[in-house]
C-alpha cells in the first residue's frame, strides 16, 4: 500500500486505514483503486477473521477529493461512466468481501464516505461524528452509494436525506440503522471495536463467513419455496462440515472449540 492507505495485519485481524487526513480522507481515483485491491486481496485470505476499516485524522471520509472533482468536471460522458464504474466496483468489493468488515468511525462522514459506512457489516461511531449525503448541494446525486445506503436506512429515509442533503448527527445515524453503536470518545471507540473483533474471532471461521453470506443473499428476498430449500441446504452443509461437527462436539462436551 501507499502512504494514502495503510494496511496492517496481526494474526486473524487486518486493518485498512484511510491515511489522507490533510484532505479529510477524501476519495480520488488512486484511493479507489487501492481500496479495491486491498479488499480483493484480504477477501481471499482464509486465515483472516475480521477486517477493521478505519481512518486517520478528524474526519472518517469526506467523499470526493476536490482536485479529483475538478478533473471530473472536464470528463466526457464515457469518462464519467468509467470513473463511476470504478467507484461502484470498490463499494461492491467491500460489501461482498467474504470477511466481516467493522467500520471504526472516529469523525465526520460525508457523501461517498456514507457509502463506505453502509457497506460495512458492523459500524461503531464516536457520538460526536456528523453525517451528510451532500451530493444534491452540488447538483449531483448519490447514485453509486445509493443501493448500499438504501439497504442500510430504508427507502423512505433515503428519500429525505438524499434530497435535503442535510447534516445529521451520530445518534440519528444510529436510529436510521446506518450505525450500530455509539462510543463516547476515541478510547471507548477502540475498546468497543476490540471487543467486537474478539467476538468475531471467537466464533467458527467458516460459520461466520457463511452467516455473512446468508444475510447478504437473503436481503429483501421474499419468502419462497426456493429460499426454504436453499436455507435447508446451507444448514446441512455446515452441520456436515468438519468445523460444524467439531463445534457441536465441543459444545456438548463443554470443551473449547478447535478454532480457539
Amino acid at each position: 500500500m501507499t502512504a494514502t492507505l495503510r494496511l496492517e495485519a496481526a494474526g486473524p485481524i487486518a486493518r485498512v486505514t484511510l491515511n489522507r487526513p490533510e484532505v479529510r480522507n477524501a476519495f480520488n481515483d488512486g484511493v479507489i483503486a487501492e481500496l479495491t485491491e486491498a479488499f480483493n486481496t484480504l477477501g481471499q485470505r482464509e486465515d483472516l477473521r475480521v477486517i477493521v476499516l478505519a481512518a486517520e485524522g478528524k474526519a472518517f471520509c469526506a467523499g470526493a477529493d476536490l482536485n479529483w472533482m475538478k478533473a471530473m468536471a472536464g470528463y466526457s460522458w464515457d469518462e464519467n461512466r468509467a470513473d463511476a464504474a470504478r467507484l461502484a466496483q470498490m463499494l461492491w468489493t467491500i460489501y461482498r468481501c467474504p470477511v466481516p468488515v467493522v467500520a471504526r468511525v472516529q469523525g465526520d462522514v460525508y457523501a461517498g464516505g456514507v457509502g463506505l459506512v453502509a457497506c460495512a457489516d458492523i459500524v461503531v461511531s464516536v457520538a460526536g461524528a456528523g453525517f451528510c449525503l451532500s451530493e444534491a448541494k452540488l447538483g449531483l446525486l448519490p447514485a453509486t452509494i445509493g443501493p448500499y445506503v438504501v439497504k442500510a436506512i430504508g427507502e423512505r429515509q433515503a428519500r429525505r436525506y438524499f434530497t435535503t442533503a442535510e447534516r445529521f448527527d451520530a445518534a440519528t445515524a444510529q436510529r436510521l440503522g446506518l450505525v450500530h453503536e455509539l462510543a463516547d470518545g476515541v478510547e471507548a471507540l477502540d475498546a468497543r471495536v476490540a471487543e467486537l473483533t474478539a467476538q468475531l474471532c471467537a466464533n467458527g471461521p467458516m460459520a461466520v463467513r457463511a452467516c455473512k453470506r446468508l444475510a447478504l443473499d437473503l436481503g429483501d428476498q421474499p419468502l419462497s419455496e426456493a429460499m426454504r430449500d436453499d436455507t435447508a441446504r446451507r444448514i446441512a452443509d455446515i452441520r456436515a462440515s468438519s468445523e460444524g461437527r467439531a463445534g457441536v462436539r465441543s459444545f456438548l462436551g463443554k470443551t473449547a472449540p478447535p478454532w480457539l
